[in-house]
């Protein structure tokens, strides 16, 4: 087994200002290729910092990813550093400087900068790792048997160096056995009730197979996983009897989201659908958007934040608003079949709710929300209740009306 460390640098991190997705995702892509993660750190923009965490996790790890610090500003320090720690000094390298010249010329049609071109300059010590997709060149060192790498920390540029270059080198550099992973999603159930149901499954997992329970937003993913991939026969087993057992909460056997699954469905079987959404704001379109090839089953959504809007576009009788309010049954109801029938869509599904942190009463409280289906059959709804922020509130909700629809279309 092979370990790597990913250090990220730069103090917008560690004072939350941006949030590191890089991690996430070089973790999952390393782990997929036999590759176990030792540590994922964070540091500011200082050279002490640095130069300790180079230190620290070459000790520690085979290989060290580095992102960040490698723009053109005084702050990004990373590359003047890399260029003492491993005994080399600052060069222009030219393939770097004919991308640099070739973005700022031909492409972004602007003037270069003396800083501009400084981003082809590399430490003499290194490969150089192109970057298709900006202007900071990456670098490769090799250094008593351990690798460095030193990537920018702009999450599209990283993760072009990591599939073209990275992850193809460190294949060709280690023998690496696969790590392997069998991940389901479950909803309507909460993690505590799931472990509890599987406590005679867990006791009786073999060593070498481990579990894992993955809340997010209403939703749990249990994940088997086996470290020295050669058992996949006992794996695939485990997992066989695993999707038995939690039989009445699966949604799908694969470590897919709410929405690709649904986006699924509705391929398959070749339905549309539309939304109607007041508390939720369009974020359920959001999520069905974010799905390449939405356009084949999505017709459209309504955010229908006012009562005329829901009255005067979605056809909610008046009546109905003044008698039972807007966030309410029959309005959630009559949301989903007016969104059903304005597009022409086969389903409709709505939310109406009070997200907080106003707004709430004894009888509707904050965090209540009505959710309506809609169908050539059918027009039903449901009630909800959510007990977070405000914008938890609204992702909690936009799942369960994806659940919601999942278990109600034909």
């Amino acid at each position: 087994m092979k370990f790597a460390t990913i250090i990220t640098i730069g103090d917008e991190l560690l004072i939350g200002q941006t949030i590191d997705t890089n991690s996430a995702w070089m973790a999952s892509k390393l782990n997929t290729i036999g590759i176990s993660i030792k540590r994922r750190i964070a540091v500011s923009d200082q050279w002490k910092e640095i130069w300790s965490a180079l230190d620290e996790e070459s000790k520690q790890a085979d290989i060290i990813l580095i992102t960040g610090g490698l723009g053109p500003t005084s702050d990004d320090i990373t590359k003047t550093l890399l260029a003492r720690y491993f005994n080399g000094e600052l060069i222009v390298n030219q393939e770097a400087l004919d991308n640099v010249i070739d973005i700022f010329t031909h492409k972004l049609k602007r003037p270069l900068l003396e800083r501009n071109l400084k981003q082809a300059e590399v430490p003499s010590t290194c490969k150089v790792i192109p970057n298709k997709r900006g202007t900071a060149p990456g670098m490769w060192f090799d250094q008593n048997e351990k690798i460095f790498v030193s990537m920018p920390g702009v999450p599209h540029e990283m993760k072009g160096m990591m599939e073209d270059y990275v992850i193809p080198h460190i294949q060709k550099r280690f023998e690496l056995t696969p790590i392997l992973h069998r991940t389901l999603l479950t909803a309507g159930i909460g993690e505590s009730f799931l472990a509890e149901l599987l406590i005679s499954f867990e006791a009786h997992l073999p060593s070498e197979i481990k579990i894992a329970y993955l809340p997010n937003y209403g939703m749990v993913r249990i994940r088997l996983t086996n470290a020295d991939g050669r058992a996949q026969e006992k794996l695939d087993a485990c997992f066989e009897n695993l999707k038995i057992l939690v039989k009445d909460y699966l949604v799908v056997d694969r470590d897919i989201s709410m929405q690709e699954y649904v986006a699924e469905q509705l391929l398959a079987s070749k339905k549309t659908l539309a939304i109607a959404e007041s508390c939720t704001g369009g974020y359920i379109s959001h999520l069905i958007t974010s799905i390449p090839g939405s356009s084949r089953f999505y017709l459209g959504g309504i955010t229908s934040y006012a009562n005329d809007v829901k009255e005067n576009i979605l056809n909610v009788p008046k009546s109905i608003l003044l008698e039972k309010g807007a966030v309410s049954e029959e309005v959630a109801q009559k949301m989903a079949e007016g969104a059903r029938l304005k597009t022409g869509a086969d389903y409709g599904i709505s939310t109406t709710g009070i997200m907080g942190p106003d707004g709430g009463s004894v009888e509707k409280p904050v965090g209540m929300v009505c959710m309506g289906f809609s169908s050539k059959d059918k027009t039903i709804s449901a009630v909800f209740q959510f007990r977070f922020d405000r914008k938890r509130n609204i992702e909690l909700a936009a799942i369960h009306a994806l659940d919601f629809l999942r278990k109600n279309m034909g």
